[in-house]
């Protein structure tokens, strides 16, 4: 059967034992496989990585979907990361040889048992998106659940599944298909998050920076340092390694220096492979190339 990774984002990320409820949710059903869970107080927000076939992952994410509706109250929910849902996004990426076109119809299948179940609003986004306005992730995020209702009383931002209204305190919910994106983060020296936020404007495709990158520049406040919070959306444009470094140039040439990057959730094999070869100049690294285990 087609094997699928999905990428739920929902809107938690302080309370572990919020966490963890959420996740023994969605992995209660057989067949669902959890690769990891990567949770940030700061966004208050945490990402969880599945892999399964179609229904499995149905199966698991309507659980999730039950769990988070119970636990999460956007009206008292506060980070530095957009959201417009307590389930505030969920793509479907196809694995291996899986065609697109299954991650779309997974997308779909989802989409309308979750309106139907819960009275969710739910907007398709990327592959499996049905009008050119919602194509884009940030676009339908644009203006936040506070902003929502007023959004959604145009009738160009009708949802696709569900009532024309927004949950009280769940929100919408966005659910897609799309290629692998890599949530790639690089905390900075300084705390000024103004200073993030130009980094983030030179460095994202939208202001003439590195294409298939998106960036904005965020305050963490548990670790009193400034960050730029990036989504590369195709690896093959732009590799882990040149983000990194034009965020690293930049940041020098405005007086201040990276601290540090991190990953959230995981990244393909092809773009880890693609930074070895890039930084060392070997353009024929391959997996055989690499001894696994310790003598």
């Amino acid at each position: 059967m087609p094997l699928l990774e999905c990428v739920p984002n929902v809107s938690e990320g302080r309370r572990p034992e919020v966490v963890a409820r959420l996740v023994a949710a969605v992995t209660s059903v057989p067949g669902v496989r959890l690769l990891d869970v990567s949770s940030d107080p700061d966004h208050n927000r945490s990402v969880l990585t599945l892999v399964g076939e179609a229904g499995d992952l149905r199966a698991g994410l309507l659980a999730l979907y039950e769990a988070a509706l119970r636990e999460i109250d956007l009206t008292r929910h506060q980070g530095v990361h957009p959201r417009v849902g307590a389930v505030d996004v969920v793509p479907f990426v196809p694995l291996g040889d899986t065609p697109m076109k299954e991650a779309v119809m997974a997308a779909e299948a989802l989409a309308s048992e979750v309106a139907e179940r819960f009275s969710l609003p739910v907007y398709l986004y990327e592959r499996a998106a049905r009008r050119p306005e919602s194509c884009r992730l940030a676009d339908i995020r644009r203006g936040g659940f506070e902003g929502f209702p007023a959004k959604m009383a145009d009738p160009a931002w009708a949802p696709d599944f569900g009532p024309a209204r927004v949950h009280p305190t769940a929100g919408v919910t966005v659910i897609g298909a799309r290629f692998f994106l890599i949530a790639f983060n690089v905390v900075l020296e300084t705390a000024d998050v103004a200073v993030a936020k130009t980094i983030a404007r030179k460095v994202r495709e939208s202001g003439g920076g590195l294409p298939a990158v998106r960036a904005m520049g965020v305050y963490l406040e548990s670790r009193g340092r400034a960050q730029v919070s990036m989504n590369l959306v195709d690896f093959r444009q732009t590799s882990v390694l040149t983000a990194f470094n034009r965020v690293r140039e930049e940041a020098e040439a405005l007086g201040t220096q990276v601290l540090e990057s991190e990953l959230i959730g995981l990244m393909p094999e092809e773009a880890a492979m693609g930074v070895v070869a890039e930084a060392l100049k070997l353009p024929e690294f391959k997996m055989d190339r690499i001894v696994f285990g310790q003598a």
